[in-house]
């Protein structure tokens, strides 16, 4: 059973939420929070699977209260998917940037935010290449970008920053084979020893390390 936890401060969002995903048989709400500070404490409390995260709420928003649940080890396995009205806003890279798995848009389909929660329940990181080209290309193209090198980067071998590169422009493992003229088993390898290395919880944190490292 995947456990849910829903973080809204709308209260007919909440409702609807809890209405789809209990309707699963796989999937159970074990709390709801009208805002990030109960949200974190509830995480604290029931250890959820995986987080419904909206970031606008008051008080404590949902960028903070995902890094507060992050940063906190008895929470390792709980896994945050940020809800968002926009596909791209001030927020979204905010929140890849503090741990978040990826995001979906509140007009996501049923079906597809159902599949969504499956997906990073079982390790995945939900930022497709579609979208991870348009969230590179928005702040990428920002006049004032401040580039912050992470601190392993040097760790890195130059294949692996090379892969690590192809990734944050959005290419899937097979793309990324073809333009580096190297095998899928292979880049899956160099993906797994750049995550390690850079301490890297999923491949949507890679996007950011990339971009924040000047290699985007």
């Amino acid at each position: 059973m995947i456990r849910v936890l829903l973080a809204d401060d709308q209260e007919v969002v909440r409702l609807g939420l809890r209405v789809l995903v209990d309707s699963e048989e796989d999937l159970a709400v074990v709390g709801d929070a009208a805002d990030g500070l109960r949200a974190v404490e509830l995480a604290r409390q029931v250890r959820p699977d995986v987080i419904l995260m909206d970031v606008r709420m008051p008080g404590v928003d949902g960028i903070e209260a995902t890094r507060r649940i992050v940063a906190d080890p008895r929470l390792a396995a709980t896994r945050i998917i940020v809800l968002t009205t926009f596909e791209i806003d001030e927020y979204v890279f905010a929140a890849l940037r503090v741990g978040a798995c990826g995001f979906l848009i509140k007009d996501t389909k049923p079906a597809e935010l159902l599949q969504a929660i499956r997906l990073v329940a079982a390790g995945d990181a939900l930022l497709s290449p579609s979208v991870t080209r348009r969230v590179v290309a928005e702040y990428a193209g920002r006049p004032h970008r401040t580039l912050r090198p992470h601190p392993r980067l040097a760790e890195l071998t130059e294949r692996e920053r090379e892969v690590l590169a192809v990734v944050a422009e959005g290419m899937s493992n097979d793309e990324i084979a073809d333009r580096l003229t190297i095998s899928p088993a292979t880049v899956r390898t160099h993906v797994s020893r750049a995550m390690v290395k850079l301490g890297a919880r999923d491949r949507a944190q890679l996007v950011v390390f990339a971009y924040q490292s000047g290699l985007v």
